[in-house]
């Protein structure tokens, strides 16, 4: 639930057609304008950024206050919902599955920027919620309430059951011929969805994946060791498998419905060697895979679910996919 320093009740997202909120204050000192227009979904605060907010730290207070007040003046998801991104009037062409797991921090900002971005498609947001304890579910129901149920959809598991598994029981509820997989913690902005889209219907590409290591694509917040691992595990994985694809960790892809359903049947891996074994499948099978450059930025919310047990598992992985494949 959402929670302020100044009541003990929950927050309610309010509409984004609401026309009026107080002014921010931290201290009694005004810290930005009067929102005129219309609120960001993804309001916490009721008007205040004093106080414990979601009882976080004091710098990701800052932050929450922050995101709350500069989207507040866009009008971007009403714009959405006016325009062709209405999926109301007919079957969504674009499934977009976002598996989480106490993403409470980003899920309302993940939806918030898909819905600003896509303004021209039809499209359907499944979320895939692994039994978070942190209140996740609470805030997509929330967001349910603002976007609508047929728009926003929380397809709940009771626990942790590993990355390739939620894309297929998301996969089981979505209605687009196109399927998008992304993730929830923002490192995938949703400003690229258009290229994507653009990409796919340029080439007729059966699969577009969002790559770090092309010119204009890259990483922002990471340490040097994060990201010679990454590399590392790039550079092996493309000596050993030649998959055809510069990224093969990333997990921020389109595929055509059909060719998610044929390749993902064939996958056996779980955690982020699934994402390594896709590509490799697809390109075993054939498929057509373009890509377009994007900047992977590290989580603002949240702990990383990376350790050592999956760069372990990465590495069996590779093995196995290099004898089987």
């Amino acid at each position: 639930m959402l929670f302020s320093a100044k009541t003990s009740g929950p927050f309610k997202i309010p509409s984004p057609t609401s026309r009026s909120a107080s002014n921010s204050h931290t201290g009694g000192r005004t810290i930005g304008p009067r929102p005129s227009r219309r609120l960001f979904p993804f309001v916490l605060l009721n008007g205040s950024c004093s106080g414990a907010v979601y009882r976080e730290t004091r710098s990701e207070k800052r932050k929450i206050c922050r995101a709350a007040l500069l989207c507040s003046f866009d009008p971007g998801p009403r714009a959405a919902m006016e325009k062709g991104g209405d999926a109301g009037g007919g079957k969504p062409e674009y499934s977009i599955i976002v598996p989480t797991y106490n993403e409470r921090l980003n899920v309302a900002l993940i939806v918030y920027l898909i819905f600003k971005n896509l303004r021209d498609a039809k499209f359907e947001i499944i979320i895939v919620d692994d039994g978070s304890p942190d209140g996740t579910q609470d805030i997509v129901k929330q967001l349910q309430q603002v976007y609508g149920e047929d728009r926003v959809l929380l397809r709940a598991r009771p626990r942790k059951l590993g990355l390739g598994t939620a894309y297929i029981h998301g996969l089981k509820h979505a209605s687009g011929d196109f399927v998008v997989i992304m993730d929830a913690d923002l490192s995938h902005h949703p400003k690229y969805l258009p290229s994507f889209i653009r990409k796919q219907k340029e080439t007729g590409a059966d699969i577009v994946t969002g790559t770090r290591y092309v010119n204009n694509g890259g990483v922002h917040g990471w340490n040097l060791m994060r990201k010679l691992t990454s590399r590392g595990a790039n550079v092996l994985a493309q000596t050993l498998l030649r998959p055809g694809a510069s990224d093969l960790t990333g997990s921020f892809r389109l595929y055509k419905r059909s060719v998610l359903e044929d390749v993902i049947s064939s996958c056996v891996s779980k955690g982020y060697v699934f994402q390594m074994e896709m590509i490799v499948r697809a390109t075993r099978k054939g498929y057509h895979i373009e890509e377009v450059p994007i900047t992977f930025v590290d989580r603002v919310f949240g702990i990383s679910k990376l350790g050592g047990s999956e760069i372990v598992g990465y590495l069996k992985g590779l093995v196995y996919l290099l004898l089987t494949t």
